[in-house]
């Protein structure tokens, strides 16, 4: 096919040609052309030009097919519903607990984390939002359906790389505050490592993911299927401002602008400009009809005491 091509397009671009066209015209330049000569002053490349479009086809590329999009589910999870999900993350091997939406289970299994919001957690089916492994098999559960979901280490956390096992002078690491234990979960120069081994002055430093090459199973329970606009907002808000209490957010759809009121008690929150922006784009990319969002901080006269 390669070799076609190549001798098709010298006649698309017909190079031959244009040297030829230059000659005539300049010959008409230098002797005025009679009325006998019209004829010669039409060239052939006018009448080869139409030619070369009934053979780019030949050689042209075929267009992409279009994407299928997958029939809805009645009564399931889509791709792209904005779902509420209860999950929790093991590993199958050895039944470590890594991730949950359960505050009473973070507890039981260590590792509860202050600050960290429990509860349903909103997902974007398709989007991301959880592992590619579990996201992928999220469409057709039904709400309420209590599961399980298991996921190959190469959509999980990835294969084991031998690369990423490095040995570094015990020196060198102390010299930047960090005190090499192994078992240690840290992170050295910008990079999260698990110290391996300790000992003759080298420490063994693991930058694989801690669950690299292991398969991971999710018990998950779809507790709602968000499709009220007003209601994903919420959830959106929920998302981006933890800790808060969603319902005292305003909000107002128009045709093209979505305005969102900010409560008093966030305007001093941290990172409060990086969650405003956040939830801008999340409501832009969701919402194609918008075209701005904006939001109001409102501060009220507190009556005396």
């Amino acid at each position: 096919m390669s070799e076609e091509k190549k001798t098709t397009e010298p006649t698309e671009a017909t190079p031959a040609e244009e040297p030829k066209v230059e000659a005539q015209v300049e010959a008409k330049t230098e002797a005025p052309v009679t009325e006998e000569k019209p004829a010669e002053t039409t060239v052939a490349a006018p009448a080869e030009v139409p030619a070369a479009p009934a053979e780019a086809p030949a050689v042209a590329p075929e267009a992409p097919a279009a994407p299928v999009e997958e029939p809805r589910i009645e009564g399931a999870v889509n791709k792209g519903d904005f779902i509420l999900i209860e999950m929790t993350g093991k590993a199958l091997e050895t039944g470590e607990v890594f991730d949950t939406t359960s505050e009473e289970v973070a507890r039981e299994k260590g590792i509860h984390r202050e600050g960290t919001t429990y509860g349903p957690r909103l997902v974007v089916v398709g989007d991301g939002w959880v592992l590619r492994g579990l996201d992928a098999r999220l469409r057709g559960i039904k709400p309420e359906e209590q599961t399980s979901i298991e996921v190959p280490p190469a959509e999980a956390f990835g294969e084991r790389d031998p690369n990423n096992v490095q040995l570094i002078p015990y020196r060198v690491l102390r010299s930047k505050g960090v005190n090499p234990v192994p078992g240690a979960e840290l992170e050295i120069e910008g990079r999260q490592a698990v110290i391996r081994a300790v000992g003759a002055g080298r420490v063994q430093v693991d930058y694989n993911h801690p669950l690299a090459g292991r398969r991971i199973s999710y018990d998950i329970k779809v507790t709602k299927i968000i499709s009220d606009e007003k209601e994903k907002v919420k959830a959106l808000i929920g998302r981006r401002f933890t800790g808060v209490d969603a319902e005292k957010f305003g909000q107002k759809m128009g045709k093209k602008k979505m305005s969102i009121t900010i409560p008093d008690e966030v305007f001093f929150g941290e990172n409060i400009q990086v969650a405003k922006r956040g939830l801008a784009m999340d409501v832009l990319k969701y919402f194609q009809e918008l075209d701005e969002v904006e939001f109001q901080e409102i501060v009220k006269r507190t009556a005396p005491s």
